[in-house]
């Protein structure tokens, strides 16, 4: 039986490290999704996350870090990647980075490959870490695939008797996953758009990002979220869309109908008054209301794409994206 804990409960930290020293994932709040987090540094643990998702084994994971110290121990850092860090951490950017050769980072973490990717999140999970010791690797705290959680009873209606362990902190203040960028030495990639705008990273560094090819068709795995069809309800999701078919459900944006919209089996706002940082907040619990009312498609209207707007579009993509 999962069990559900709010990390204001005195004892929800020390359940939570009892579950990660035996080596068994425990679902917990972070500023931007809820994730499976368990010991980085150990194989049967990460196996453990990627039997309980579901997730294939060459789609690496993100190892979250509780300080600049921790993460030193594990990659290595060019000037560059060290002043994106100083600049926005804790936050949602994650840095993939060249391992070092002390690295204590699973290979079942990083798919084998040469880098890791690794992030410092804010507040509950970045105490955690800290308590634990060691970086844990913590994708979505969902089956692979489907819409990520933003809130413990998102996991739980997911993973709800596959774990041990839920900590409930709330909703996800960003409500996407963090924004992923491949630093090679004076040179920005990014790999998955994410809970900071690039426009910010650019504006904070000098430089430009580079967008590269396989960030949005999947053919190169080197980062969370770049395959191809991911974050899928389970209707069909029309993208761009200007009317509503037989049969949809509505998500719209900035309160502009849609055609035949009064004939919606439901119709959802992402944000009324046209905020691309509301919008990004409320995508994936949209979604997921969406797909429970039973409707038949998920009709989607046009989102801006300057800003969050690329992470939410890049999210929406994949979501209506062919699956396998």
């Amino acid at each position: 039986m999962t069990r559900i804990l709010p990390i204001s409960d005195q004892g929800a930290v020390e359940a939570a490290l009892e579950v990660l020293r035996d080596g068994k994932p425990v679902a917990l709040p972070t500023e931007t999704v809820y994730g499976l987090a368990a010991d980085a540094t150990n194989p049967e643990a990460i196996t453990s996350i990627y039997e309980t998702k579901g997730r294939p084994r060459f789609n690496p994971l993100i190892s979250h870090v509780a300080d600049i110290g921790m993460a030193k121990a594990q990659v290595s850092f060019s000037p560059l990647a060290e002043q994106l860090a100083a600049t926005f951490w804790p936050g949602p950017l994650t840095l993939v980075l060249p391992l070092s050769e002390a690295s204590t980072i699973h290979p079942l973490a990083t798919a084998g490959l040469a880098t890791a990717a690794v992030r410092m999140p804010e507040g509950f999970s970045r105490q955690l870490i800290a308590g634990f010791g060691r970086p844990l690797a913590a994708p979505s705290a969902n089956r692979s695939g489907r819409v990520s959680p933003t809130t413990a009873q998102h996991v739980a209606d997911d993973l709800g008797g596959r774990i041990d362990l839920i900590l409930d902190g709330g909703r996800c203040r960003v409500g996407l996953e963090s924004t992923i960028l491949a630093v090679d030495g004076a040179q920005l990639r990014l790999l998955r758009p994410g809970g900071i705008p690039v426009e910010l990273i650019e504006e904070a560094t000098g430089k430009p990002v580079e967008r590269s090819p396989s960030q949005s068709t999947g053919d190169s795995i080197i980062a969370p979220g770049m395959l191809a069809s991911h974050y899928a309800p389970n209707a069909g999701v029309r993208l761009d869309a200007t009317e509503v078919g037989p049969g949809e459900a509505v998500i719209r944006f900035g309160g502009e109908r849609l055609a035949g919209e009064d004939n919606a089996i439901a119709v959802l706002d992402l944000s009324p008054r046209g905020d691309l940082r509301e919008a990004a907040a409320n995508l994936f619990d949209m979604l997921k209301r969406a797909d429970a009312t039973g409707a038949t498609g998920i009709a989607v209207a046009p989102i801006p794409d300057q800003g969050l707007g690329e992470a939410i579009n890049d999210r929406l993509r994949r979501a209506a994206a062919p699956r396998p």
